[in-house]
Order: C-alpha cells, then sequence, then structure tokens
C-alpha cells in the first residue's frame, strides 16, 4: 500500500450554479477510492483574475488525504473537471469548474504538467484566503498560509457560505 498524504486543492467557477458546482467537485472527489475530502472551507465570491472581463467567481479549497502520486492527483482533478462539463477555453477565463492541486505533503515537485507548491498561490488572495480558514499552519515557502493571507489584498473577496 502507497502512503497516505495530505494534499490542499483549490476549486473555482463562475459560470452556471457555481456553489453547487464545487460542492458537486467535492462529493466527487471524496467519493473516490483513493481520496477524502478531509476539511472543506466556506465559499467565496471573488473578482475574476488575469480576465477581467467575465463574471465574478465562487471559489474555495479543500484539504484531502489520498494514496495518489502528484501526477496521478492532478489526472484524477482533470479528469473529474471533464466529467463536470468542463470545455476547453482561454487561459484565466469563464469556466464551468476548475481544480488545482496547490500543496502536497513532503513533495516538492517541477514538471511540464505539474509544479508543488503552485507557482502562484501566495500570490492570489482567492486562493489564500479558503486555504488559510482550512490549513493557517500550512507552511509555503517558509510562511504559514495565514501569514499570506494577512498579508494579500482580500478587500472584494467575500464569504458567502459554507
Amino acid at each position: 500500500m502507497t502512503e497516505l498524504r495530505q494534499a490542499a486543492l483549490a476549486f473555482g467557477s463562475n459560470l452556471g450554479d457555481s456553489a453547487g458546482m464545487i460542492g458537486r467537485a467535492m462529493e466527487a472527489l471524496d467519493a473516490m477510492d483513493r481520496l477524502s475530502v478531509t476539511a472543506r472551507s466556506s465559499l467565496y465570491a471573488t473578482p475574476p483574475w488575469g480576465v477581467e472581463d467575465q463574471p465574478d467567481f465562487i471559489n474555495a479549497c479543500a484539504r484531502v488525504e489520498t494514496d495518489f502520486a502528484p501526477l496521478d492527483l492532478l489526472a484524477a482533478c482533470k479528469d473529474l473537471e471533464v466529467a463536470l462539463g468542463r470545455e476547453p477555453g482561454v487561459r484565466w477565463g469563464p469556466r464551468l469548474i476548475d481544480i488545482d492541486v496547490l500543496w502536497m505533503e513532503g513533495v516538492a515537485l517541477t514538471s511540464e504538467r505539474l509544479t508543488l507548491p503552485h507557482p502562484r498561490m501566495t500570490e492570489r488572495a482567492f486562493v489564500l484566503v479558503p486555504l488559510a480558514e482550512i490549513a493557517p499552519d500550512l507552511v509555503v515557502e517558509g510562511q504559514a498560509v495565514r501569514e499570506w493571507a494577512g498579508s494579500a489584498d482580500a478587500d472584494a473577496i467575500t464569504r458567502i457560505g459554507a
């Protein structure tokens, strides 16, 4: 049996029933044989990032426990996006569902498909605010997530529910 590891995932949606879509994505992940969702953040309304001419996003984070290798976890997340109806689109553009692997316990990785920890997570309040809710003591790049979140520009981010 492969060792279980903690990991952190980020979810985003700004098309359709975004809150419902994120909930379905978390439920589907939790139903997988080799993955268990151990903590879920609240949902947050956030302004778009990157491409600004689009609807606001709903964002959330989850902590999971899995025996997936990092690239297998990424593949499971991307396969789930497709199963939930995501279609290819503009980078940082509107999307039905987006699931990003942010961090995995004991893993530092740089590859063509995945970099861990996520290379831009410490710059994005829409990731840091929900992640700080469920993993405030998680250390990324030498600093706790709560500290990264405390210094992020989170004025436009609004908690909208569990």
